[in-house]
């Protein structure tokens, strides 16, 4: 190690003042789990609750030990060194590993940090640096299922007390880390949405006064508003911070076909470019916090996936020759960048469960093509067309009675009928009733079974995406 790394201008600094290209992806899905990433219907928590009431407590302790155990190891590590060459882990977790809302709300469970250490530990082993994300937030920091908030409003910007207990939250964690220097920083907040921008920028003001007086060292890195695009109310810009955006193209994702073109390129350009403008003008560093296409499979019922992917590798190939020469400093130097993400059932992970001979798609394979005719995952994913059309006539119904003035004063401004439609209906309301009938397929495992389940996503179980990796080990 040389020292803590750091922010000096437009760049992240080693302590001889070498620059440093952070590269690498998130281990989303383990300490925040996602829907479409394991497979549940809905929200975390709530999928937690069902299962627990369906199998007791002792079961339902060991399933998620075990998941938890096997989900990253020494192997995943130095798979993720070697073969990857990737140097940062950016850990997304939930805070309800460290606060009970039932209880006193103040007081933080030592064992989220057991967790945490157990991934921050096995990478410092192979020299990975890590980056804490708090992934999802009281009351929900935005509007969507992965702040883990079965509701489609962030709450946690109407009540104060839900920001005091993040803040306290992480002071505690910047004492626990602030001597660490294999963890390079601090991501305080996913994808924040708020209407009043202003209270987002009050936010990290006052987050980062009060981790600085506990830990000066460790970087921040402040996620723009409205899912990590939007800083036209920064201003004041913060000691030691990056400033980060997340960059999904939407040719990397069905219903969007790339072929290439100069305008198709230009549009996957000029997004990063004016996603940065705030970077350029005050001369900061930026980190491309999550990015990344979505992968067709035969498994799903796609049609033609190796074309389809094959078209999603050269989006996703452009999208790297952008960042290669995308420095607000204007040198030509590359950005640092985290992709989305490192395992999962088969989306995007550069990972993925077997869908042949893991015990995990022998339980719910049926399951799974069920939730995807009925469009129960938002992200990357089809509805049988069967099904649309009872969206879309929905979503004509209120096309034909909500002027468009109107549907535009509803928060976030660039959502669609049909995505407050999906996150109302199938996000929330019917995956609710789906819940239970996935938690029921976990209904009279054994034990072996359930660890044999838990197993699925140990390393030398899973494939790996060669063709995507081949890239990103490139880069």
């Amino acid at each position: 190690m040389t020292g803590f790394l750091r922010v000096k201008g437009t760049k992240i600094v080693d302590s001889n003042d070498d620059p440093i290209i952070l590269k690498g992806a998130a281990i989303g899905g383990h300490l925040n789990m996602e829907n479409f990433i394991t497979g549940y219907p809905g929200h975390e928590t709530q999928h937690k609750k069902i299962l627990k009431d369906k199998i007791g407590q002792e079961k339902f302790d060991y399933f998620f030990d075990k998941f938890y155990e096997y989900f990253w190891t020494d192997e995943d590590a130095h798979f993720y060194k070697t073969e990857l060459k990737f140097n940062t882990l950016r850990i997304p977790f939930n805070y309800r590993h460290f606060i009970d809302d039932e209880d006193d709300p103040f007081k933080i469970n030592v064992k989220g940090f057991a967790k945490l250490d157990a991934i921050i530990n096995s990478c410092s082993k192979y020299q990975i640096y890590t980056i804490l994300d708090l992934h999802a937030a009281p009351g929900g920091q935005n509007q969507d299922w992965h702040s883990d908030s079965s509701v489609h409003k962030s709450i946690f910007w109407n009540f104060k007390i839900f920001q005091d207990i993040i803040v306290n939250l992480w002071v505690e964690i910047a004492k626990y880390y602030k001597d660490n220097q294999y963890v390079i920083g601090y991501n305080p907040l996913n994808e924040p949405a708020v209407k009043d921008h202003s209270k987002l920028v009050k936010y990290y003001e006052r987050l980062s006064d009060e981790i600085r007086k506990v830990d000066p060292n460790h970087i921040l890195f402040l996620d723009g508003n409205t899912y990590a695009m939007d800083f036209r109310a920064f201003d004041n810009i913060l000691p030691n911070s990056v400033y980060s955006i997340h960059d999904y193209s939407k040719f990397g994702f069905p219903g969007s076909n790339y072929s290439g073109t100069k305008e198709e390129n230009d549009k996957i350009s000029s997004q990063y470019r004016r996603k940065i403008e705030f970077q350029i003008k005050h001369q900061v560093p930026v980190w491309n916090g999550e990015f990344g296409p979505v992968y067709a499979s035969e498994f799903r019922g796609d049609i033609n996936p190796d074309k389809i992917n094959k078209s999603r590798y050269q989006v996703l190939q452009k999208q790297l020759e952008v960042y290669k020469t995308g420095d607000p400093s204007g040198d030509n130097s590359p950005i640092g960048w985290s992709i989305w993400l490192y395992k999962d059932i088969g989306f995007q992970g550069l990972t993925y469960v077997d869908p042949i001979n893991s015990k995990f798609y022998k339980i719910f394979n049926k399951w799974l093509l069920k939730k995807k005719s009925l469009g129960l995952d938002r992200w990357g994913n089809d509805i049988d067309p069967s099904y649309a059309k009872i969206y879309e006539n929905l979503i004509d119904h209120f096309k034909s009675n909500i002027p468009e003035k109107y549907h535009r004063a509803i928060y976030p401004y660039n959502w669609t009928f049909k995505d407050h439609i999906a996150r109302v209906t199938r996000d929330i309301l019917f995956s609710e009733y789906s819940a239970h009938e996935y938690a029921d397929l976990f209904v009279g495992l054994s034990f072996e079974e359930l660890n044999e389940l838990a197993a699925s996503f140990k390393f030398e179980n899973v494939l790996q995406r060669k063709e995507l990796n081949k890239i990103l080990s490139e880069y």
